[in-house]
């Protein structure tokens, strides 16, 4: 509740256009889940009572579209957990502000700006969330790869989130595409379309409907597929055996923020112990040096080198191509 509270005044903020600065009080726009959220600003607020954080969360596709559309008049002191791919897009970083967060200098380079614009402390990994009692009811074979889901046995038993609208969707056709090359990776996504029922605005929602039994597989990444396990679901998470996509979930600040000291403080808070402790039990990759994962990833069967499995993406080519790439999905897949 306190959660929706914050989202509804930023909303309300933002429409009516008021601009002046607030003490002691930032605007943050998020892709993170909101069930995470909640628990990141309870642990934010008790760690900077003096800070009111208020949040707009929206989708990655949403939110990137939002970020550009506002460009010439920003409304946030920072961005919070938004997919790198969309990070890099040269129109957002012209919105950031160099600044070297504390605890950014122990992130491996890979996680972090050469230009300190942006850093990850969290992660997503591509998953299949399976529901073995479905699969069991319709006598189908365990998948173990994507090239397993464009036989005909999945036909109509197959969600996967629209890369269009989000950020889940986009890094699980990046890792094919570039891993395979564009001519297989089309061919490949044209025959797995064959077997989709449908396309979903949300990375953890295939997952969801997997579970609730309305579908045997739901394309998905690891959280969800853990997260149902825990919780006693009949779901077997599946990472595949090739072209496993992830995301690195960026932070940076805004060169218009109107409050920017308290920014910096939030922005430092997001790579402190504390918050590093809170993100193993949300997110299956951590970049912060030092977190372990939690008992549910292990309990999935989640593999304890995810570097050993990820596909290394290109992430500023998944930038460049980001738009060509989901104007081609639109053009030849979207229904």
């Amino acid at each position: 509740m306190q959660c929706m509270k914050k989202l509804s005044l930023v909303v309300a903020v933002i429409s009516l256009g008021w601009t002046q600065a607030h003490a002691g009080a930032i605007t943050v726009y998020t892709a993170l889940e909101e069930d995470e959220i909640a628990a990141y600003l309870k642990a934010a607020n008790a760690a900077m009572p003096d800070v009111k954080v208020n949040v707009l969360r929206l989708s990655t596709g949403d939110l990137g579209a939002r970020l550009i559309a506002e460009a010439s008049n920003p409304q946030q002191d920072v961005i919070w957990g938004f997919a790198v791919s969309n990070m890099l897009d040269p129109r957002l970083q012209n919105l950031l502000e160099p600044y070297a967060a504390k605890g950014m200098d122990a992130l491996p380079a890979q996680y972090k700006g050469a230009d300190q614009k942006w850093f990850a402390a969290t992660g997503y990994v591509a998953a299949f969330c399976v529901n073995t009692d479905r699969l069991k009811s319709k006598n189908l074979p365990m998948p173990t790869s994507w090239e397993d889901l464009t036989k005909p046995v999945y036909k109509g038993e197959i969600v996967i989130p629209s890369p269009a609208a989000s950020g889940t969707g986009y890094l699980q056709i990046v890792a094919l595409l570039q891993g395979m090359g564009k001519e297989k990776g089309w061919a490949l996504l044209k025959d797995l379309d064959k077997n989709v029922a449908q396309y979903t605005p949300s990375g953890s929602r295939p997952c969801k409907m997997a579970r609730a039994g309305e579908y045997a597989i739901g394309v998905s990444f690891a959280f969800p597929a853990m997260q149902s396990i825990e919780e006693g679901f009949p779901i077997k998470m599946v990472i595949p055996s090739k072209w496993v996509g992830y995301e690195l979930e960026a932070s940076g600040l805004m060169k218009t923020a109107k409050n920017p000291t308290d920014a910096k403080r939030f922005l430092d808070w997001t790579l402190s112990a504390q918050a590093g402790g809170l993100y193993s039990k949300y997110k299956e990759l951590v970049t912060i040096p030092g977190a372990t994962p939690n008992k549910a990833a292990e309990a999935a069967g989640l593999p304890k080198d995810l570097t050993a499995v990820l596909y290394p993406v290109d992430f500023p080519k998944s930038a460049a191509e980001r738009d060509a790439t989901i104007k081609t999905w639109q053009e030849t897949i979207k229904r």
